[in-house]
């Protein structure tokens, strides 16, 4: 099954996510990057980043490249922001749902900790669908490699095959 792994990441969890993913499953990646970048300080970054994700705001993003009608599954990934999706993936997502409806959905989000599930329900919801094949949650992964990163990523790579 052809795989299109979606993502924003800002400090890197991630996109490291994303790549063990791809490289466990051979999926392609679409890393999302808005035109004007979220800010890395740790109070900015929460009060732009959690108020745009809260506030339901649709950032423009830099050109990409993806032709959604080559794949069967998309992966999203997202960091946790206020217990959602961050607005890059709103963005795509209200521009392909027309596209997305008949996909195979998996989900996975990286958080420093705290809860993932609202952030699914959200994106569930956003993307209008039904079932989803699988979802996965870690906590700061590219900061805190552990062994059992490693075979949840595995573990959530079987499921959604």
């Amino acid at each position: 099954m052809k795989t299109l792994i979606v993502y924003y990441s800002l400090e890197g969890n991630t996109k490291y996510v994303a790549e063990k993913i791809a490289e466990q499953t051979g999926a392609d990646l679409l890393c999302l990057e808005p035109e004007k970048a979220y800010p890395t300080g740790k109070v900015t970054k929460y009060l732009w980043g959690g108020k745009g994700a809260v506030m339901g705001d649709t950032p423009e993003l830099k050109p990409y490249t993806a032709d959604l009608s080559e794949y069967e599954m998309i992966v999203f990934g997202t960091p946790v922001w206020a217990s959602t999706f961050t607005p890059p993936l709103r963005t795509f997502i209200k521009k392909h749902k027309d596209e997305l409806k008949s996909k195979k959905i998996a989900l996975f989000a990286c958080s420093a900790g705290g809860s993932a599930e609202k952030c699914f329900a959200n994106l569930q919801e956003e993307l209008g669908c039904g079932e989803i094949a699988a979802t996965l949650r870690l906590t700061d992964p590219a900061q805190r490699q552990r062994e059992q990163n490693h075979s949840e990523i595995e573990s959530f790579c079987k499921k959604m095959m």
